[in-house]
């Protein structure tokens, strides 16, 4: 049976052609459909709207432009928003580090002891010369971070293995571990640039994403509604159309 909405048939051709931009979709004939079908009511309601078709993009956007605007949120709301769910406003501890990696040996005595004292070497240069740290970094480091200075960026609990973690969380900011650390990678050398204790996200720093972040919920909302109204109102056969 044909797929018509208001009498406007959505052709086998038409899914066909759509069906790559849903390729993602847990059922991309479905989504392919549901798409269609809304972008036909969307242009007929372009249409009846006096809007210039010829470029359905456009027409289709001036339509929701008209139709769905709304007032964006206000600080208090914004405010309001953050002192009821002060659980989405806590983050955890997190620390920016730069490490030197040196890996371990073959596994026999001679080769683990003369690459612990490789890296032993460099930890005394770097303890006696902190300013070198990225110089030897990208000289002795076998990680890929070396060609960054050893830069690891930003990390929170839990994203590094606990012997490496346990250090970084108990040197001070500025300070380079007194001691090499091995973990199952190697031996690092690590220097914490900055430590983020966590805790509660204050208002302040948050309020603007926080409102961009409200202003789209309340657009979304604002579309799932209309649509909804659209194909509530619509008469589409040969397609059962869920509630969008």
């Amino acid at each position: 049976m044909a797929i018509t909405v208001n009498g406007v048939e959505i052709t086998e051709a038409m899914v066909q052609a759509e069906l790559a931009n849903q390729a993602d979709a847990p059922s991309p004939r479905d989504a392919a459909v549901q798409q269609l079908i809304l972008h036909e009511l969307l242009l007929q309601k372009a249409k009846a709207s006096g809007l210039d078709t010829s470029n359905e993009g456009q027409a289709i956007g001036a339509l929701l432009d008209k139709e769905l605007a709304f007032t964006p949120v206000d600080e208090a709301t914004c405010l309001a928003f953050y002192n009821e769910h002060p659980e989405q406003f806590r983050q955890g501890e997190s620390a920016q580090a730069s490490h030197i990696l040196f890996p371990l040996g073959q596994g026999d005595e001679l080769s683990n002891m003369l690459a612990k004292s490789k890296a032993e070497g460099v930890l005394a240069e770097v303890q006696a010369n902190p300013a070198r740290f990225a110089d030897l970094a990208r000289e002795h480091s076998t990680c890929p971070s070396g060609k960054q200075g050893g830069d690891l960026g930003q990390f929170g609990r839990g994203q590094m293995v606990p012997e490496f973690e346990q250090a970084v969380f108990s040197t001070e900011a500025g300070q380079i571990t007194p001691n090499l650390v091995e973990t199952q990678f190697g031996y690092h050398i690590i220097q914490v640039n900055a430590r983020q204790s966590g805790g509660q996200i204050a208002f302040e720093d948050i309020k603007e994403r926080l409102g961009q972040y409200l202003n789209e919920m309340a657009g979304r909302q604002a579309m799932h509604e209309y649509l909804s109204k659209l194909v509530e109102e619509a008469k589409i056969e040969g397609y059962s159309m869920t509630a969008q």
